[in-house]
């Protein structure tokens, strides 16, 4: 599981080191894909293509369903980790997800984002508004028991 948020920098040909527990879990393989906010994520390679069968099972007459292949499919990349533990993200999805030196490696059980440190900012504001959350969570039955 994909848990933490690590500062990493990016190197001038745009590979990220990723944190040495992760890689463990991306032995297999790893898919990196535009998020949903602007921020990507890396798949692990048997989840990323869990999704894939997923996507490809709704009819492409569906147009909700040409969308989201078209963001998953078009927005992605397959990587590898190199030998010092790297990943060298495309360019177009460096410009996605605003990244220029300084990122955030943020694990979200599944799978893991990379954030710009100015979105990824942001999105911590979000996280510790503790009235928000508590509305977020009304829905959820999160007793231990």
């Amino acid at each position: 599981m994909f848990m933490g948020q690590y500062p990493h920098n990016l190197d001038d040909k745009g590979r990220l080191t990723i944190p040495a527990r992760y890689r463990d879990l991306l032995a297999d393989g790893a898919y990196i894909t535009q998020g949903f906010e602007s921020n990507l994520m890396v798949w692990p390679k048997d989840a990323f293509q869990a999704i894939a069968q997923r996507v490809s099972q709704i009819p492409i007459t569906n147009p909700v369903a040409r969308l989201l292949r078209r963001l998953i499919f078009s927005g992605g990349e397959q990587v590898d980790i190199d030998r010092a533990g790297r990943i060298l993200i495309p360019q177009f999805l460096r410009t996605t997800a605003e990244l220029d030196g300084e990122a955030m490696v943020v694990g979200v059980g599944d799978y893991f984002e990379i954030w710009s440190s100015a979105n990824w900012a942001e999105q911590l504001a979000q996280l510790q508004d503790a009235e928000a959350n508590a509305h977020r969570f009304e829905a959820f039955d999160l007793s231990s028991g």
